[in-house]
């Protein structure tokens, strides 16, 4: 059995229609492929008028986003919010020609990593934090969700 400072407890809320949505359990094997240690997060599925009042409220940008983090500790385990809005999900999937639950994954880790203090604000924090998400993805089985951007760079 792991202990305390291993273990994840993760709790989801569907605060939208659930319909077509990852299960928990997905959700629950991509958090705990991105965290190191121990947790305590939810993850909040919201409509896009709610994503974009959490939006707006917290970064000062006045539309819905694909997942919001909200970190609030990290030692001795992390506790945090991400809160996903499967709207726009829906729409970067099919904008990237990506498929749903492989974007699903790379936003979960991605959350995952910002509440466990990775960043991307700097250009080689960015780097760090793209190289990680394709590394722990590539171990789920899903291809690298920056594959199309190196392309085009």
């Amino acid at each position: 059995m792991k202990n305390a400072s291993s273990r994840l407890n993760l709790s989801v809320q569907y605060a939208c229609n659930r319909e077509g949505l990852p299960l928990r359990a997905d959700f629950v094997r991509w958090a705990r492929a991105a965290l190191e240690g121990g947790g305590q997060v939810t993850i909040r599925l919201v409509d896009a008028e709610e994503g974009q009042e959490l939006n707006r409220e917290y970064r000062g940008k006045d539309y819905a986003t694909n997942v919001l983090s909200f970190p609030y500790e990290y030692e001795p385990v992390i506790m945090g919010d991400l809160v996903i809005c499967p709207s726009v999900v829906a729409r970067e999937a099919t904008e990237q020609n990506k498929p749903l639950e492989a974007h699903y994954a790379h936003l979960t880790v991605h959350g995952m990593l910002h509440l466990q203090g990775w960043d991307h604000e700097e250009d080689a924090e960015a780097e760090e934090m793209e190289a990680e998400e394709t590394r722990i993805l590539a171990a789920l089985g899903y291809p690298d969700p920056y594959a199309g951007e190196k392309q085009d760079a």
